[in-house]
């Protein structure tokens, strides 16, 4: 009886773990990304158009907020230095599918999580 307890734990454990090992997204697409960017030199980040305190372009061309600094942030781990920041500017309707076809590297900007985001755009 002991055994056989035994044996249960152990395979509601494995069943558990490989349930887990499916549930991580492939991280392919993030290293290919990571590989661009630093033979590239340059994060392009994409950023919103303009809400202050998020991202907001100054009159010098300088960005500003926590979205810009984020991507500055970034920069610096990846590049080291966080100067070495494209900012795309981005409406609503284009940030996925900039983000899908390479033209931004990181997207910082006011955008929620959903699971239809996650499973359908792969985002």
């Amino acid at each position: 009886m002991v055994t056989r307890l035994s044996n249960l734990r152990w395979l509601s454990r494995a069943i558990a773990l490989i349930a887990f090992l499916f549930m991580l997204p492939p991280l392919a697409s993030a290293g290919d990304t990571l590989k661009g960017v630093k033979s590239r030199g340059v994060l392009r980040c994409g950023v919103s158009e303009g809400i202050l305190g998020f991202s907001l372009k100054g009159d010098g061309g300088d960005w500003s907020g926590l979205d810009a600094d984020f991507c500055r942030a970034v920069a610096a781990a990846v590049l080291g230095d966080g100067q070495k920041v494209k900012f795309v500017p981005l409406i609503a309707s284009a940030r996925f599918p900039a983000l899908k076809s390479h033209q931004i590297d990181l997207l910082s900007r006011n955008t929620t999580w959903t699971l239809g985001r996650e499973s359908i755009l792969g985002a």
